[in-house]
Formats: structure tokens, C-alpha cells, sequence
């Protein structure tokens, strides 16, 4: 079993795939914790895969490196479940596959969970504004604010930014939860991290530098696509959909900790 498992979903992410899976797996291997890299291809058409594929098979790295693909697209949502359920590390972290947050802020989020402190930490790029060095065009910015003021409004979660794509999860409490979402596109984070709060864990959020990135994927039709998602998340869980991930959580909460072995406090300190 890994301390970290990473997990990257991609789709038509192939000129820049390579260069984000080399820099992930170079930082990786400095580090004295076991970790493990998933890629999710979220049904890309584009030569993803491949290019995954023909890094892994370099034996460039030595952290163990898997490749989940399927067809066709089902969305950011779909895709960081896969990842985060074939996941084998006490802790699993999605990024995005432009590393708008670098793999070097990687330890605000993994400490605390390994410390014992929060079973989820996700970047935040509202908490410092600071922290950003290219910002997203202004009406970009302007509709992601909007949408977390009325994402408040409608989960009464107190965050401010639940979209940002760095996000750990302590696997152990966290699965459930996981198994339990079923939104597959823009919504997702706030779906993650609404289950997670009612079912009592323990959440942070940390702010993390951030860069917009050429080629983002995300538009107004995603937007719109998060306000139809923040309704089936409150109809669903009006309804009673998620109270069995809920109750597992709880469980899993009620059960002793797994005791980690290799000291990855100190190696990530």
C-alpha cells in the first residue's frame, strides 16, 4: 500500500500530458514516501493514451504508474472517481492535467491528512489571491465567483472556492463517499465536499498558487452544466440518494485508523 496515490484525469490531453506526467513523476521520486500515478483517459481522441502509454513503458521513473481508459467521455466527475476508487494510497490526490497548481504545493494538502488533522484538504485560490500569477480571463473569474456564491447558497457549505483542481482525500473514510457521488461533470468538486460535510469529516481548505492555463476546457456550457448539477445535488440528497455513502462514511470514521509505517510525516515535512 502507497502513502500518495496521484491521479491525473485527462481528456484530449495529449500535448501536454507528457510534459505534466514527467514533471509528477520526477517530483514524486525525490520524495521518501511510496506513491503511486493513475491517468485517468476520460475517452479522449486525441492520442492520450499513447502518450501515456509510451512513458510508462520508458521505465524513465520508478514510481509505479497506471493508465485508466474508457470510451466514451463521461465527463472530469467520472473520470476522478475512477481514479480515486482504483487508488491503493492512504491518501489520493487529483490534479488537473495542466498543473494550474504546481506538484510542488503538493505537501499543504497531504501533511495535515497525514498528520491527523483533516481527512480532506483542497486548494483554494479565493482564501490568497496572492497566490495567483495568471489569472483566467475576467469573465471566467466573474462566472466561477458567481457560481460559488450561489453554490453556497444552495449546499450551505462555507467554502469559497470548491472548484480548484487539487483536492486529497484520506481514502480510508473518504471511499465511501466516493462510491456514493454521482455527478459527473462541472459539479462534482462541490458534490465531494458536500458529502464529505454531512458526513461529519473533517475538511480544510488551503490556499495553493495557481496559474491559468492555455487550452482550459472549461466554458460556459460547463457553467451552466454546474448550476443544472448544484439542483440534482440538492433533489438527491432531499431525496435520500446518498444516505448509504453517508452511513458508510460514518462507519469507517467509528473504526481505528490504519497505522502508517514508513514515518511520511517527516518525509514530507
Amino acid at each position: 500500500m502507497h502513502v500518495l496515490s496521484f491521479v491525473i484525469p485527462a481528456y484530449n490531453e495529449a500535448a501536454r500530458i507528457g510534459s505534466t506526467l514527467k514533471q509528477v513523476l520526477a517530483y514524486l521520486q525525490t520524495q521518501p514516501y511510496s506513491s503511486e500515478v493513475i491517468i485517468v483517459d476520460d475517452g479522449s481522441t486525441d492520442g492520450t493514451a499513447r502518450v501515456v502509454e509510451d512513458i510508462i513503458a520508458s521505465h524513465a521513473f520508478h514510481i509505479p504508474c497506471r493508465l485508466v481508459s474508457y470510451s466514451p467521455n463521461r465527463g472530469k466527475g467520472y473520470a476522478v472517481r475512477q481514479g480515486l476508487l482504483a487508488a491503493e494510497g492512504t491518501v489520493a490526490l487529483f490534479s488537473d492535467a495542466d498543473l494550474s497548481t504546481p506538484v510542488t504545493d503538493l505537501p499543504l494538502l497531504l501533511t495535515p491528512i497525514l498528520a491527523g488533522t483533516f481527512d480532506v484538504v483542497f486548494g483554494s485560490r479565493a482564501l490568497d489571491r496572492s497566490l495567483i500569477g495568471v489569472h483566467q480571463p475576467w469573465l471566467r473569474e466573474q462566472s466561477g465567483r458567481f457560481f460559488n456564491l450561489v453554490m453556497r447558497l444552495a449546499t450551505g457549505l462555507p467554502y469559497a472556492d470548491t472548484q480548484c483542481g487539487f483536492k486529497a482525500f484520506r481514502l480510508g473514510v473518504c471511499r465511501p463517499i466516493v462510491a456514493g457521488a454521482t455527478l459527473d461533470r462541472f459539479g462534482f468538486d462541490v458534490e465531494l465536499l458536500y458529502l464529505a460535510h454531512r458526513a461529519g469529516l473533517r475538511l480544510c481548505e488551503q490556499p495553493v498558487r495557481w496559474n491559468d492555463a492555455t487550452g482550459s476546457k472549461v466554458g460556459l456550457l460547463n457553467g451552466l452544466d454546474g448550476f443544472r448539477e448544484l439542483r440534482q445535488l440538492r433533489r438527491r440528497a432531499q431525496q435520500g440518494h446518498y444516505d448509504n455513502a453517508l452511513r458508510g462514511t460514518r462507519e469507517a470514521m467509528a473504526r481505528p485508523a490504519a497505522i502508517i509505517t514508513n514515518d511520511p510525516l517527516s518525509a514530507v515535512e
